[in-house]
This record gives structure tokens, sequence and C-alpha cells, in this order.
């Protein structure tokens, strides 16, 4: 290799390296979204190496070639090793655009304020009543409750659910559209009847006592009267209270006789009998004071709605940080402007003057 195309080829690299560093400069975790990609530069490095290291079969033979030992290289001789280098450069450049070299901009925290609530929600046999137009107590507690937990802001959320036991079924989260969506698979049967109310209140604090925001609270939709469950709802609330956990209570449903399923019909439609549904407003109404909170009573879709608003739109909030998301800046263009430019290069010289070194 003459000594000109060794100086070109480290020149190259130089250039080179410094766009590297450039591609570097322009943000953090810099790297490739594609990486095995590059598995493609093996072949590549491969066969530019084996053509600049090759030595080419000769036009004519001579019996004696010392007399030509001495001749000087044509110029497009002493630079074919650096037009093919070139040219390897300008390919791998492509095949690193095509595996999408990315960096990531500096991300800054995001501030936010809000109110951690969880939601208890009665799912028992009798949330089947169908005194809610235009289906039933639990039809309409989940849509009114989808409703409100959209229109919160910054606000943790998370949700309980309670028959004879009580489980979470989403645990505090920022993510709405995963608790709406969650939410619409409730359904009364799924665990043993009855009315734990003091079981979910219990879950429910569980849930809220290693947090730190300002404002923590539970608010309790039930359509009865605590008959199930290990923890007397009083003992609950009075862990709350001392927890400064608040608890908002909502009794669902009219007083007197409901309409309730019973069956079918001769003609395959839902036969709706009344039945009375034990209900204690004294028990729900002294959980929230003990807690210094509210006790609602909504029997209607509206009522419901306004108290659940009027419940959480006057706490006060605490300002949440959370980690911001971190733009990822797309560098592919001009890797691929930098190796098109090699490859073309390369191919002008192979159309010009020096066509000869590459016959």
């Amino acid at each position: 290799m003459s000594a000109l195309s060794t100086v070109l080829i480290l020149l190259q690299g130089v250039v080179a390296s410094a766009f590297f560093v450039w591609a570097q400069g322009t943000g953090r975790n810099f790297g490739f979204h594609t990486p095995w990609l590059l598995l493609l530069l093996l072949p590549v490095l491969a066969y530019v190496a084996l053509e600049i290291a090759g030595r080419r079969t000769p036009m004519l033979s001579f019996s004696y070639t010392g007399f030509a030992g001495g001749l000087p290289q044509s110029l497009p001789e002493a630079l074919r090793p650096a037009v093919l280098f070139s040219a390897g450069l300008g390919l791998a450049f492509v095949i690193m655009a095509a595996a999408r070299p990315q960096s990531e901009d500096a991300a800054g925290n995001d501030y936010s304020e809000g109110i951690d609530i969880i939601f208890a929600l009665d799912i028992s046999g009798s949330m089947e009543a169908a005194d809610f137009k235009p289906n039933n107590r639990m039809f309409v507690a989940k849509e009114v409750l989808a409703e409100v937990i959209q229109e919160r802001k910054s606000d943790r959320i998370g949700l309980v659910v309670f028959a004879g036991e009580a489980y979470t079924q989403v645990p505090l989260t920022l993510d709405y559209n995963v608790i709406v969506n969650l939410l619409q698979d409730v359904r009364t049967g799924v665990i043993q009847d009855g009315t734990a109310i003091g079981d979910a209140l219990g879950t429910a604090v569980n849930r809220l006592r290693e947090q730190t925001s300002k404002t923590r609270v539970i608010i309790l939709l039930t359509d009865g009267d605590n008959n199930a469950g290990s923890l007397p709802p009083l003992e609950a609330a009075t862990i709350a209270q001392e927890l400064g956990i608040q608890i908002y209570t909502i009794l669902i449903g009219k007083d007197g006789p409901v309409p309730f399923p019973a069956g079918r019909d001769i003609f395959g439609k839902i036969a709706y009998r009344d039945v009375n549904v034990p209900i204690n407003p004294a028990l729900l109404e002294e959980i929230a004071k003990k807690t210094n909170a509210l006790y609602f009573r909504a029997e209607d879709r509206d009522a419901l709605r306004r108290t659940l608003r009027s419940a959480l739109d006057h706490q006060e909030k605490t300002r949440f940080e959370e980690a911001g998301t971190a733009p990822r800046r797309e560098l592919f263009i001009p890797f691929l402007l930098f190796g098109l430019a090699l490859v073309l290069l390369e191919r002008v010289l192979r159309w010009t003057r020096f066509a000869e070194a590459f016959e």
C-alpha cells in the first residue's frame, strides 16, 4: 500500500471518529435502536480488507519482471486502497443508519399536585338491585365511577372491591385508563357473597398507610350493612383516624323494597321481585365522622355523581415529583448522508480516470 493511501485512510478514520464524537455529544445514552443490523458490518469490513490486501492478476505475463520493480505506481493505482476503504466506510455508515442511531436528551422532573384515593366498591349480590336506571346499582356505580376517575388530574387512585371478603383490584396509580379498564371487569358473584365493610376498609388503609401525601382518602361505596369479614368497621375507622386517613361513605340505593332479579319469565326476560335490602346509615355516618369526613346518600345516578365530586374536589393536594420522560433524538439522517457521500465518491472515481485501477 502506498504512503499516500495510508495517509488518506488514516484521514478518513479521523473524520469517522470525529463524526461519532459529534453523535455522542448530541445527548446522553447514544446507541442504536436495532443493534443486530450492525452484524452486517462484518462481511463488509472483511470484503474491503481482502480487496485492499489482495493482489491483482497482471494482464500480461513476462518471463522476467525485474526491470519493472523500480517503476513508480500510477496515481490511480496508488490511491486504489484509499478509494476501496472509502467505499467500505460509506457502506458501513449506511448500515449504521439503517440500525437507527439515537441519543437521549436530558430529562427533567415533572411536578404535579394531587391526592391519594382508594375507592372501595361493594360488589355483593344486592348491588344487582334494579332501582338505578338504566340498569342496576352495580352498572351505574361502575359507569359513574369511571367518569369521575377520568375527570381527575394528577391524583393517585386505587380500587378495592369487596363482598364477603375484600381484595385490591388496582393499586395506587396515575394511569387512569388501567383503572377504568379493570373496573369494567368487576362484577357480582365472583367471590363469596356478603358485605365485609370492615375488611374493605382495612385493605384500603393498608394501601394508603405508607404514602406520604398530605391527603389520603378512602371513598366507600356500599348499599348494605356489615355482615361478613373479620375486622369490625369502626375498628378499621379508628386505625384510619390514627393514620390521618379520611373515609367518605356513600350509601347507594333507595329506602324500602327494591326490584331484584328473580330468574326469567316464560318469554326469557328477567323477572323481578321486590326485596328489602338491609342498610345501616348510622354505621356509615359514624365511620365518616370518626375520620373527619362526610357521609352521603345517593338514590340515583345524578346524586351518586354529585356526592363523588363533592367528596373529592375540596381536598388539599400534595405536590408530587415524577421522573420526566427523556425524548429520543434520531440521528440516522446524518449517518446516511455521510455514508452515501463516501459511496458516491467511490463510484465517481471508478467512472473517471481511476477506472483502470479497478479493472
